[in-house]
Order: structure tokens, then sequence, then C-alpha cells
């Protein structure tokens, strides 16, 4: 990579909002200098509104081809999260490595022209329909490192342990055998893949993730979570009320209760959902500095709950966001959704908002620098020493037109949505221009022919 420079009419640096910005950006993709008050000429980058850019803290690529797939009801007069996810079990059987590789390429085109710079893949499909491992046991986690090849988006991933079908430790059974792991097997999967990561560029990032308490032997989970001491742990919790009962009813405290109680939860976790709290565990969370990592669409078209976002940030609680199940892959309405749901729930207005920071403004920083931690990635602002993951926006589109501050955020969240994003670079690779991949036509047709096939499969 040759070094480069951005000039943005106006970018929200660590300074804070500042006019006539340069930017400057090492071989290394790393930021080198921020100076304003600089003149435009000269510079082959050029950005109307230039923003930190959040990682997306928590996916599942694969459910990307099943978006629109479940909103029919069963025979149950009330559809849960349980139903969808039987749904979801007969989808992935259908599913091949090729398939798999395809999928994960198109969902991570759709969060870069979105402004995401990078991705938590949270990836539990490890093995064949049936259960048995392939050859080669990472060869689904190779397939999610190809895709990143391929698109160029910061990935952290974050290989799945997941053990049984719930703390009584009864066996898997159906489609979730082809997510099935011992601890051996796992240890075998994480260094396989580990290794092949190390062919991405050097911001790659290699995660755990312990699927959830209901899913991960007590023992199992001690373990798993030393494989890399200094590296993210993510790991589901407290999403539904049946998980908390059946975490209560079997280890005696509910979850969040229990996981603190039994292990130093610290910086480097990440706890997905986190809908189902009580007022002191959400205190614990925040006291902890970990990231609660929401993902409030997917929470939503599951009829999750709400995460109690005002009095996690009153205590200086640390948040990102995510897309999780792919539904929809919208950078502002994953914001826009979690404030809204603050405000019908507490039938207020701005409620995130502090009296020097618009909402806006909170929401977009909060998960810049809630998902760079989550995401073990130098990043989250625009300053010296950090890695280039920028994202630009039209200033000039009618949404924007004659904002300035934190009235852009607001208008970019609350007014418009991700056509909005002109440009984003990743570790200063610069994969969206224009508002446009850089290989968007070839990754979308190839993604087009594994839908057409699967559709004649469903």
């Amino acid at each position: 990579m040759q070094s480069f420079t951005i000039f943005a009419e106006q970018a929200l640096t660590q300074a804070g909002w500042q006019s006539d910005v340069l930017v400057s950006v090492d071989t290394d993709g790393r930021i080198a200098s921020v100076e304003a008050q600089r003149e435009p000429s000269g510079h082959t980058n050029k950005a109307a509104v230039l923003l930190p850019s959040p990682a997306n803290l928590h996916s599942h690529a694969f459910q990307r081809a099943m978006a629109g797939l479940t909103e029919r009801r069963g025979p149950d007069p009330r559809d849960t999260f349980w139903t969808w996810r039987e749904l979801m079990y007969r989808f992935l059987e259908k599913l091949t490595p090729e398939h798999v590789e395809a999928i994960a390429a198109f969902v991570q085109m759709e969060m870069l022209e979105a402004g995401y710079a990078a991705v938590g893949e949270f990836h539990y499909l490890h093995n064949q329909p049936g259960g048995e491992a392939y050859a080669n046991p990472a060869e689904l986690s190779l397939r999610i490192i190809e895709a990143a090849k391929q698109t160029g988006i910061g990935l952290t991933l974050l290989p799945v342990l997941y053990q049984q079908g719930g703390c009584d430790g009864r066996a898997l059974q159906g489609g979730q055998m082809r997510f099935a792991n011992s601890i051996n097997s796992y240890t075998a999967l994480h260094e396989t893949a580990s290794n092949v990561l190390a062919e991405l560029p050097p911001d790659a990032v290699m995660g755990v993730a312990p699927h959830s308490l209901r899913a991960v032997s007590r023992e199992d989970l001690a373990e798993v979570i030393t494989f890399a001491p200094s590296a993210p742990v993510h790991m589901h919790i407290a999403e539904q009320t049946a998980e908390v009962e059946e975490v209560e009813a079997a280890w005696g405290r509910r979850p969040v209760e229990w996981l603190f109680d039994n292990h130093e939860v610290d910086e480097r976790w990440c706890l997905i959902h986190c809908t189902q709290m009580q007022p002191d565990e959400t205190t614990m969370l925040a006291r902890s500095h970990a990231v609660a990592g929401l993902c409030p669409i997917t929470e939503s078209s599951l009829g999750d709950g709400i995460f109690e976002g005002a009095n996690y940030l009153t205590q200086a609680g640390r948040f990102g966001v995510g897309s999780d199940s792919n539904i929809r892959i919208s950078l502002a309405e994953e914001l826009r959704t979690l404030e809204y749901s603050q405000r019908l729930r507490d039938r207020s207005r701005a409620v995130l908002a502090t009296p020097d920071k618009s909402t806006g403004r909170i929401l977009f920083e909060s998960a810049a620098q809630g998902g760079a931690q989550a995401a073990g990635r130098n990043v989250g602002a625009i300053e010296p020493g950090k890695l280039a993951d920028l994202v630009a926006l039209d200033a000039h589109a009618t949404n924007l037109l004659g904002k300035s501050g934190d009235a852009i955020l607001d208008s970019f969240i609350f007014a418009g949505d991700d056509r909005l994003v002109t440009d984003v670079w990743s570790a200063g690779r610069h994969i969206v221009h224009e508002g446009r991949h850089f290989a968007h036509e070839a990754i979308e047709h190839r993604y087009r022919q594994v839908i057409t096939a699967l559709g004649e499969q469903l």
C-alpha cells in the first residue's frame, strides 16, 4: 500500500468536529497525522464528511441468504425466536462450502457499502449436514477468510464452540449437528483457522466464541477463554427469557450473575444481546468495561426485548452494534432502531443524548469505540496511530445539505440512510468509492447464482 492523504471538508476527529481536515495515512494503513484548516488542493482523495468507521461486531454471514423467508407464522399462534430457530436449522442443511463463501462475500460487501469497515464474524457453522466433520475441520472458517480476501473487509474471526443442546448437557440434534465440536476438535479447528488467517493483511484478528452458557459446558468455557489470552471473547447472553430461566434453574443464578460470579469479565469480553437483564446486572456489565454487543434490527425481528441503554450509558457502559442475522445490513438503521426502542419503552425523546452531545453523536461515537474494542482493532477514532478505518458521507445530499457538526450524524441516522455513504477505507484499503464496492458486480453475480440454486431446493 502506498501512503496517501484524504482532505475532508468536515471530519469528526479525536478533538471533535473540525473543518478542512487533512488526514495522512502511512503505508501500513495507519493514520500518520490529522491537521485542520488545510488547503483543499493537491489531494487525490476528498470527502465532504469524514468519520471513523464502526466495526460490525456480530454477524452470522450465512443467515443473509434467509432474509425474508421467516415471516410466516407456524401452527403455534405465538411465533417466537425458538420457532425461527427451527426454520434456520432446516435452511442451513442445504448450504455447501461454496454457498457459504459466496454468501459471506456478498454480506461483507453490503456491510462495507453501508459504512462498516470491519466485521466480527461469530462463525458457528462448522460441519457437513448430519454433523460429520469436513476433511479439514476448519473448512467453513476458511471460506469466511477467503470471502474477506475478496472483499478487503477487516476481519475478526470468532470460531464458535457449540457442544450441547442445553444446560443439562443433552446431545445436539438435527441442524445443530453442523455446529458441534468437542473441546479437542475445536482446538484443532481454531489452530488451523488461525494459521490461514495469517494470509490476510495484518489487521485481521482471531478471537474465541463460546456460544452461550446453554451450549458450552462450564469446564470447557473455562478452558476456551484461555486459548488467546489477549484476544476478544464473544458470547451470547441473556437474549431470551427461556434462556435465562433455564440457566437459573440449572445453575442457581441468572446468566449474567453466574458469568460474573465465575469469570473475570473485562475489556476482552463482548456480551451479545443482553436484552433480558436486571438493573444490577446492567451495572455489573457497565463497570466491567466489557462491550454490550447490541443487534437492534435482529433483536426487533426476533422479539428478543429491549436493552436498558439509558441506565447503561449513565454508568459509562460501552456498546457496539452488529447485524447478527443480516436480515438488513444498515449501519444507520441499527443505530436508529436502538434509540427508537428506548423512546418507545420510556415514552421519551432523545433518550441517549447528553447535554453536550446529540443523540446521533452519542450513538455513532459509542458504536465506533465499542466496536473497535470488541473487534480487537486499534480503530474507533480519527487520530494518529489508529488504523484508517474511515467512512465518508455525502454532505451535499439533500438530507445533509447545510448541516454541520452533530446535526450531520443526527440527519444521517434519523433522516437519511446508507445511500449517503460515498467511500470506505479499511485499514487504509480504499474499498468503497462513490458508494460502490470495487468488486460489486462479480460478488453479486456469484450470490445470485447461490440464491437461485437454494431457491430451487427449498
